[in-house]
């Protein structure tokens, strides 16, 4: 971590602080908050602020909207989620991100207050990047914190383009999520094994070439097992398959010899004659799934070999889970994968996204060393590429 971070903002109290936080939390159609993971773990960084006496500004983006009109997107549910956990600290909720309205209320926002704007997402010129906008954008704080982590994979207004023109530093979370992650990569405590569940292919080749690097065991499941079937010649069924990734899939395992890396596929899987619960099912070979059938979690053999493996881990990386673990029928691999690795003495990351639902449906949360707050940015950190929103921040002195 070579960037500034809000600890190197020595007086911030009276100055006006916009923290970009990355509160895209999932909702039910009546603005319900299903998790609030990413409310609750902005709090730090937050608080700090208050602490030290900021007039706290708070911006996110909450969906996709395509303009103002989609009211749905507001932000409204957040900000009552926010005050509940924040009690004592009155919290003022704009009804737009920018314009001479939102500058009055951070005129009269007193010393350890917040006001939080509405969806920046509103407006097209943030997903733009448009230098108008963040300058629009900048005008309103003094100092700029970036602690949406989740969002740092863009290169939007609020993530990226404001950093040009206010000093820019990284937020507690920021600052844990990268440093977590990189150095899960970096430096592992060794053997350092991967699982890649998911569905495509594809989607992953990225993150297994660059973890081929590094690993010392890659462990392959979910729908991306009935691809290397299919590439070497197997009989797959239904099972979902990356006919543009057969080649790589073929390729693969003489490459992760070349590079010392034990590349595990499952050898046995559970099929189903129907893609729902009430489904007929059988264990069988991921080679030999019975026509019009497909496989749909890994099978018992495959997930005693997985979990030899975890258990003399030192570190675990998990992306992707291993079945279709939202129906009973198909969760077990996924549930039992996800047992190994909280039981185990390894560090233990997942990467966001449906990993991190599986995780904390399975009741396995808090015994995770960390669960990612940013599936898209922990996918293309652990590909090793450089994010946006990290790389405009200020530089720490002397790096």
């Amino acid at each position: 971590m070579t960037k500034a971070t809000v600890r190197e903002l020595k007086e911030l109290k009276g100055k006006r602080v916009l923290i970009r936080v990355d509160h895209n939390v999932p909702q039910e159609d009546n603005g319900q908050i299903t998790d609030d993971t990413r409310i609750r773990e902005s709090l730090y960084t937050i608080r700090y602020c208050l602490d030290k006496g900021a007039r706290v500004i708070l911006c996110t983006h909450l969906g996709r909207p395509k303009s103002k009109a989609d009211t749905q997107y507001t932000v409204k549910p957040v900000v009552e989620r926010l005050r509940t956990y924040l009690e004592g600290v009155k919290i003022t909720m704009a009804k737009d991100c920018i314009g001479p309205e939102v500058e009055a209320l951070i005129a009269q926002l007193k010393n350890g207050e917040v006001l939080y704007l509405e969806n920046v997402r509103f407006y097209k010129e943030e997903t733009d990047n448009d230098p108008a906008f963040a300058k629009k954008l900048s005008k309103l704080c003094d100092y700029y914190i970036n602690d949406a982590f989740g969002a740092a994979h863009r290169a939007h207004s609020s993530t990226e383009g404001i950093a040009k023109y206010v000093p820019a530093v990284a937020g507690f979370l920021m600052e844990k999520e990268i440093k977590i992650l990189g150095e899960a990569i970096s430096n592992p405590k060794r053997p350092l094994t991967i699982i890649m569940g998911g569905k495509k292919v594809s989607d992953k080749i990225p993150i297994i070439n660059n973890l081929l690097n590094v690993a010392d065991n890659i462990l392959i499941g979910g729908g991306m097992t009935y691809t290397f079937s299919k590439a070497t010649g197997g009989k797959v069924g239904n099972s979902i398959v990356d006919n543009d990734s057969i080649e790589y899939c073929r390729n693969l395992p003489k490459v992760a010899k070349e590079k010392k890396v034990n590349l595990y596929i499952p050898t046995d899987c559970v099929a189903a004659d129907k893609f729902a619960n009430n489904a007929v099912t059988k264990v069988c070979s991921p080679n030999d799934v019975p026509e019009a059938w497909e496989g749909l979690d890994i099978g018992p053999k495959t997930i005693e070999t997985y979990k030899g493996i975890l258990s003399k881990s030192g570190t675990i990386i998990w992306n992707g889970p291993v079945g279709v673990f939202e129906m009973e029928t198909f969760a077990r691999g996924t549930k039992q994968i996800g047992e190994a690795v909280a039981s185990s003495k390894a560090v233990t990351i997942t990467g966001g996204g449906e990993t991190a639902a599986a995780v904390v449906k399975f009741g396995f949360g808090d015994r995770f060393t960390h669960i990612s707050t940013g599936g898209g940015a922990s996918l293309e950190l652990l590909e090793g590429k450089t994010l946006p929103g990290v790389a405009a921040l200020n530089d720490m002195e002397g790096k």
